[in-house]
């Protein structure tokens, strides 16, 4: 055990893994699932106003009369996938986490809503052609090594009908700027990452020559030693639009955030709206 934990302890290789998978972890998932729901945090979910007014950015910028058919990617328990349905729209969604995906199928049922959903990682999707909008929200993107970025982006092109639109929001280089490198202990008899007593050592680590940091807890229990890796990328203008453009999509405009404030160059997120040729 103490050479398991001697190397979790090491600062990891760019977007190494953790043990733990944290969006399917059994555990994890029934926290993660709370945070969706409760409607005023910003948590795995935006609160629930935020929501309503990111589908009123969204319907303005690609009206469902033109856009009907919508694949909303890391869709969750369905938060979004419902406005989207109130505001017109045929709506799919997919997620990687089962738990969340059973909750928004059973929700649909319960409310008579015509909403398809899937679990299954939106990296090894292979639709062709069956959407006129896919949105992926709250900075899901970001949190992909570089390989999983540019198949998701290729995966995103083919499953858009020609001229269908991707909406999709990034965080800049500013918004991890004066971040400070840090390590941490605490002890716990519970928490949202364990369900049993353990130790955390929570670290925060940059890599500042590819613009990413991540967020690690290595969680320390009798008998056995566990992590989790959470990744964070962070975009240029330029270098969302040469990857976007590599997938072959071409970006039609670009925001300062999800409700449609104006871009600068010193913001801290953008939201692109890109369109296949």
């Amino acid at each position: 055990m103490f050479t398991q934990l001697k190397k979790m302890l090491q600062k990891p290789a760019l977007y190494e893994k953790g043990t733990i998978a944290l969006w399917t972890d059994e555990h994890i998932s029934k926290g993660m699932l709370e945070a969706h729901l409760n409607p005023a945090w910003d948590a795995a979910t935006r609160n629930h106003a935020t929501v309503r007014e990111n589908v009123k950015f969204i319907a303005s910028a690609a009206p469902p009369e033109t856009y009907r058919d919508l694949l909303d990617l890391g869709c969750g328990p369905g938060i979004y996938a419902e406005e989207f349905h109130k505001a017109g729209y045929r709506v799919s969604g997919m997620d990687i986490s089962q738990r969340s995906i059973d909750y928004a199928r059973s929700a649909a049922k319960e409310r008579d809503l015509p909403i398809t959903y899937w679990c299954k990682d939106f990296t090894a999707m292979d639709f062709s052609e069956c959407f006129d909008l896919i949105t992926l929200i709250y900075y899901d993107f970001c949190t992909l090594p570089t390989e999983s970025r540019a198949k998701a982006l290729e995966n995103i092109n083919a499953a858009l009908k020609k001229g269908g639109l991707l909406i999709v929001e990034v965080h800049t280089p500013r918004h991890i700027e004066g971040k400070e490198e840090y390590t941490r202990w605490e002890y716990a008899e519970s928490g949202f990452l364990c369900g049993e007593p353990h130790v955390c050592l929570e670290a925060f680590h940059r890599y500042d020559e590819h613009n990413t940091v991540l967020d690690r807890t290595v969680i320390i229990m009798e008998g056995d030693v566990r992590s989790v890796n959470i990744w964070h990328h962070t975009f240029t203008r330029e270098e969302f639009t040469r990857d976007l453009n590599a997938a072959g999509l071409r970006v039609k405009s670009v925001c300062g955030d999800m409700l449609g404030a104006e871009y600068c160059d010193d913001g801290k997120e953008m939201c692109f709206v890109a369109q296949r040729v």
